[in-house]
């Protein structure tokens, strides 16, 4: 039996088992101190004791659960369930580690849970979305032990918005668009999230996680200054170099030589045949020089084209981007930061 005992005392989880540094009743700490001494009856005792002394909320929901864990002990499932059902109920985000828990504890606990209507670890998520997009919001989640209708609201001041209604047994996510009936972003500010449940009877209970909102435009998009992945060619090109003018003058060259020897042997004298001489030299020079002349510039006519139809589309682009700016321009972004509860 002593092995027992100890075999169930070591599945106890560590906030149980000396971490009594948060509790100021002097009863309870006793109470404590009894258990991780395998005192159980002395637990029972002392723990019973504490609860009619003044005690903060955490203090009376340490020491229920520490009687549910010393009555699963002593082998007393109905005051172990009543026990920790207590304890959920002054704390309904309590749960056990089943790794550090004895099967026995935790169907007690589970058992405790199933009695009472609670909504435990409401959880609203960070989240950043543009207001009225469909498919987008903060992701709201909880659990409801039993069945009950369950209603979630949005409330900040004298604003609330009803963000779901129906009827749930176990965990349920939800999203706040963050809108308001009429479709207008809510403001920004301190909201809380309250989840109420209404079970049979007067049997009700409610839970809430703060938010800080915050409302900003929406990030519209730059002007393109050019296409990505497209760059302009240049409109004027140089043509290759040509050797006509060269043979131009070769050509009139041999004319004008042809025309001097015809001239040396007929009646017009040597003088004028030296002057055509000297007229083919200079037309030859004339036309070499021109040949290695870096030739002008042209048009080019397809770049030219090409460039053309990038500017249209960029123009194109532009316009429709013009067009989203404004679209954009009427959109609020929506900023949801939860706040840790018992901050200011």
């Amino acid at each position: 039996m002593r092995h027992f005992v100890l075999g169930l005392m070591l599945l106890v989880p560590a906030a149980l088992v000396g971490q009594d540094s948060g509790i100021q009743n002097a009863t309870l700490r006793r109470a404590i101190r009894a258990y991780e001494s395998l005192d159980f009856p002395q637990v029972i005792v002392l723990g019973r004791a504490s609860l009619r002394e003044r005690l903060t909320a955490p203090e009376r929901a340490r020491a229920e659960e520490l009687l549910g864990f010393a009555f699963s002990a002593t082998n007393q499932p109905d005051s172990a369930i009543a026990a920790f059902r207590e304890a959920i109920l002054l704390d309904p985000d309590r749960q056990l580690d089943p790794r550090r828990v004895s099967p026995r504890i935790t169907g007690y606990f589970n058992a405790a849970l199933g009695q009472v209507l609670v909504v435990r670890q409401v959880r609203v998520d960070s989240a950043r979305f543009i207001s009225g997009t469909p498919g987008t919001g903060a992701p709201i989640r909880f659990t409801v032990t039993t069945p009950a209708r369950v209603r979630t609201r949005a409330i900040s001041g004298q604003t609330v918005l009803l963000i779901d209604s129906s009827i749930v047994a176990g965990t349920l996510n939800l999203r706040w668009t963050g809108t308001t009936p009429t479709g207008d972003p809510v403001r920004a500010g301190r909201w809380s999230i309250v989840v109420e449940a209404f079970g049979a009877g007067q049997n009700t209970f409610s839970a809430s996680q703060e938010a800080q909102v915050t409302v900003g435009a929406v990030d519209t998009l730059p002007h393109l200054t050019a296409m990505p992945g497209y760059t302009e060619l240049p409109e004027t090109e140089i043509p290759p170099q040509s050797g006509r003018p060269l043979g131009i003058a070769l050509l009139y060259t041999g004319v004008a030589g042809a025309g001097a020897l015809a001239l040396n042997n007929g009646d017009l004298g040597t003088a004028t045949g030296r002057e055509i001489g000297v007229a083919a030299v200079a037309a030859l020079v004339a036309g070499f020089v021109m040949t290695l002349k870096k030739p002008a510039p042209r048009p080019a006519l397809g770049n030219i084209q090409y460039n053309q139809l990038l500017r249209e589309q960029l123009a194109r682009r532009n316009a429709e981007i013009a067009q989203q700016n404004t679209q954009l321009r009427r959109q609020v972004q929506i900023t949801v930061v939860p706040i840790a509860r018992g901050a200011r």
